[in-house]
């Protein structure tokens, strides 16, 4: 009864709305009579950006996501903000320059699930361009005696350049690393004697989206996941959609403009929801990724050069692993389930262990994951040369319009979405302006070097916590981790034990807040639990979590 008491008061406590159930109960009705602004297709990191910013313009705004919220490429990201040093190869300076511009103006408001990071770049002269670069090809007229290597010298312009495209402001410069000296080189083989160094942010991506969906809520948007659309046709100046629920409930609504976000399903979406031909088309490029046991004994990543020219990340994850990828593969059905190959997996150990001292192993993976990019196709020869900038298409004029969203990275999605207003802004004349940059998203309005006095107040304030318990709710919450342990004195205070640190108090948050709906929304999507939890605990989180949703439902 006590932890009953206690989780109701404790909620209530919070002071934020809960559009959840509202969004989950206007999305229960027949919305044949309400005409949004906007529907958006697609709950990732486009979707949602684009319904947050558009809301907080007072424009009317639903999102109708299949899956989970971040259920496909915004969750399986090698979890970046970065300007994409590779791409200067591809003469691709405007996605850089953007790039670099958003990385600190997104850092600025998201300090709780971004943070600068170091990366380390050894050098060595067999480093190798990819053969397809437009850089690889000018040098090859040029000095055709390199022979395909990767020069010192341009590896220091192209670092140049990172550091000054972007008008860096908070983050360190490029310096000069010598690894027979520091712990940077002492995880390294010997041959390897001198690095340089470079600033990029972490971002913990799928929570990027909950956090963009849940203000996108707050500020009126309706946020339905697990809402299939299933046809979308004008009819005199207005879009009718249909959705479907995984119970099999069909609901319709309309709205004046129909934006297209979804990922690798935009072509299936114009072609077979929509029914028309697109002046666009995506390419499905699959990126796969390991996790292992921690690697080295220091928190700085390392951007690893191949002798193909492809290039490879190990990061520090999850305070105990390292993440280790991508690759870039071609993939044709978005419905075929992306997954790491055995190919991909000993191609990216091999790369590995061509830098690190102590052999990496299929023994030390814990995990592995793999998504689809759906890049704009923009007829490149190899995946890798394929264009990571984003294209919009706007189709239809005032007869009900139709912006399709193709390609684009997460670092740029905030721009992505300010883009997409711009292209429908004389539809949309009553909106206010462009108002997202520097504003922080739900918990972080903090300033970025306060992370560790926040992690050090929590527990002085909560002292059952453990040290890496307060750095994982800081890190996941910020300043809302006050609201998820409101009034506890004890940890039995926050109601059951799920393991690893994971609590009744926290999956309830999460429920009413961040529309998680199953277990493994909970600990793959707005956490990694799911790297410290059994099967038998998952299972029993989501015994737990159904059961409080039916309660949740009837209150």
């Amino acid at each position: 009864l006590k932890i009953n008491i206690f989780v109701c008061v404790r909620l209530c406590h919070s002071g934020v709305r809960f559009r959840w159930n509202e969004s989950r109960k206007r999305g229960a009705m027949d919305m044949t009579s309400e005409i949004d602004d906007l529907f958006i297709i697609g709950g990732g990191i486009n979707g949602c950006g684009i319904a947050r910013d558009a809301a907080g313009r007072g424009l009317t705004v639903r999102l109708a996501e299949m899956n989970d919220l971040a259920s496909a490429t915004s969750s399986a990201s090698t979890k970046l903000f970065h300007g994409g040093l590779r791409y200067l190869e591809y003469f691709e300076f405007r996605l850089v320059r953007e790039a670099l511009i958003e990385r600190e103006i997104l850092l600025k408001a998201m300090p709780h699930i971004s943070w600068p990071m170091r990366f380390v770049l050894p050098y060595h002269k067999d480093m190798r361009f990819e053969s397809q670069t437009p850089t690889s090809r000018l040098l090859a007229r040029l000095m055709p005696w390199m022979a395909g290597r990767r020069p010192q010298w341009l590896i220091r312009l192209g670092l140049f350049l990172y550091d000054h495209l972007g008008g860096r402001e908070t983050l360190p410069g490029t310096s000069v690393v010598d690894l027979r000296k520091g712990p940077e080189g002492a995880a390294l083989h010997r041959k390897f004697s001198k690095a340089y160094e470079y600033s990029d942010c972490w971002v913990e991506d799928s929570r990027l989206v909950a956090l963009n969906a849940r203000d996108a809520a707050e500020r009126g948007a309706v946020i339905l996941p697990r809402h299939k659309v299933v046809t979308a046709n004008r009819d005199n100046g207005i879009w009718k959609i249909s959705t479907q629920t995984r119970d099999g409930q069909t609901h319709h609504h309309q709205a004046r403009i129909l934006i297209n976000a979804a990922g690798p399903w935009v072509s299936d979406v114009i072609g077979q929801k929509i029914g028309q031909n697109s002046k666009g088309g995506v390419r499905l490029v699959r990126g796969s990724h390991i996790v292992t046991k921690r690697l080295y004994d220091h928190e700085k990543c390392y951007f690893f050069q191949g002798e193909d020219g492809r290039i490879c990340f190990a990061i520090p994850y999850e305070q105990d692993f390292t993440l280790i990828g991508t690759t870039d593969k071609d993939h044709r059905d978005p419905d075929t389930r992306p997954e790491c190959s055995i190919e991909e997996r000993d191609y990216m150990l091999a790369f590995v262990n061509n830098y690190f001292r102590a052999a990496v192993t299929a023994e030390d993976i814990v995990w592995s994951y793999s998504g689809l990019r759906p890049l704009y196709d923009d007829g490149a020869q190899s995946a890798s040369a394929a264009t990571r900038d984003y294209t919009l298409i706007l189709e239809g004029d005032w007869d009900a319009p139709l912006l399709n969203i193709f390609g684009g990275k997460i670092t740029t999605y905030r721009r992505l979405a300010e883009s997409a207003l711009e292209k429908i802004a004389e539809f949309t004349k009553s909106a206010r302006g462009p108002w997202t940059a520097g504003v922080a998203l739900p918990g972080g309005d903090f300033e970025v070097g306060d992370v560790d006095r926040l992690i050090a107040s929590l527990a002085a304030d909560y002292p059952f916590l453990t040290p890496k318990w307060a750095t994982r709710l800081i890190r996941a919450y910020g300043r809302n981790a006050w609201a998820i342990l409101a009034g506890a004195q004890t940890s039995e205070d926050l109601g059951h034990d799920f393991g690893a640190t994971l609590t009744e108090a926290e999956v309830r948050w999460l429920m009413k807040h961040e529309f998680a709906q199953t277990a493994e929304d909970v600990v793959w999507r707005r956490s990694k639990l799911g790297l410290r939890l059994g099967p038998s605990q998952i299972a029993a989180l989501d015994a737990w979590i159904q059961s409080a949703a039916t309660q949740m439902a009837a209150e």
